[in-house]
């Protein structure tokens, strides 16, 4: 019996063992950079065969898929449990705001992302993922802006599409200046980012 058929019999056994070549690539990515990092070295590192890598991943593209579907299940987590939180939106985002800014800080486990981006200006299929996960990640964000209890809900679509991007933004440039300036705390962010949040999670005063 070859492995392929091992895989389809034991999903349990196939999903940790496509768990550890993910945990693995995760780390020849940190170290090489997604261009620098072959299948031969995936697998090595994961402890199995270049050849039976193959079974579980038919290229680096489904491999980065598949860590973006992570980073996306993880963020829609964390979506839904603002929604299920009671209150109104403009206090949940405010007091969640510490756990984005921690994460978008992470310069271990959020450098891979610099590394893909890099990768999306060369390679058209990487690019193509990356911008479905951030239609995914907008419009859960949209969900949350036009729930009943957001103080913006009645906005223009072309409104809160601004919004949405500025605060998507300042979130994704957290990690780029804790790379520059590494003394940078979340403290320090906060004092100006909660503030600057809650200015765009309300409505503009018009005068």
């Amino acid at each position: 019996m070859n492995s392929k058929n091992k895989k389809h019999l034991d999903p349990v056994q196939a999903q940790a063992r496509r768990e550890q070549v993910l945990t693995a690539a995760a780390d020849c990515f940190h170290r090489k950079g997604y261009h620098g990092a072959g299948m031969a070295e995936i697998a090595r590192t994961a402890g199995m065969s270049a050849g039976h890598i193959y079974n579980y991943f038919d290229s680096k593209e489904a491999i980065i898929e598949s860590i973006i579907e992570k980073d996306m299940e993880e963020m829609f987590s964390i979506f839904q449990e603002f929604e299920d939180q009671p209150g109104d939106i403009l206090t949940v985002l405010l007091d969640g705001l510490h756990h984005g800014v921690q994460r978008h800080m992470d310069t271990g486990a959020c450098v891979i992302d610099l590394d893909m981006m890099a990768e999306a200006s060369r390679n058209k299929k990487v690019a193509l993922l990356l911008r479905e996960a951030d239609t995914q990640a907008r419009n859960r964000m949209r969900d949350l802006l036009v729930s009943e209890s957001s103080l913006i809900k009645s906005h223009s679509e072309q409104e809160l599409e601004s919004r949405i991007n500025v605060i998507f933004s300042v979130m994704a440039g957290l990690l780029l200046r804790k790379m520059l300036f590494p003394e940078l705390t979340e403290e320090t962010v906060l004092i100006a980012l909660r503030p600057a949040m809650k200015t765009l999670l309300m409505p503009f005063d018009k005068n």
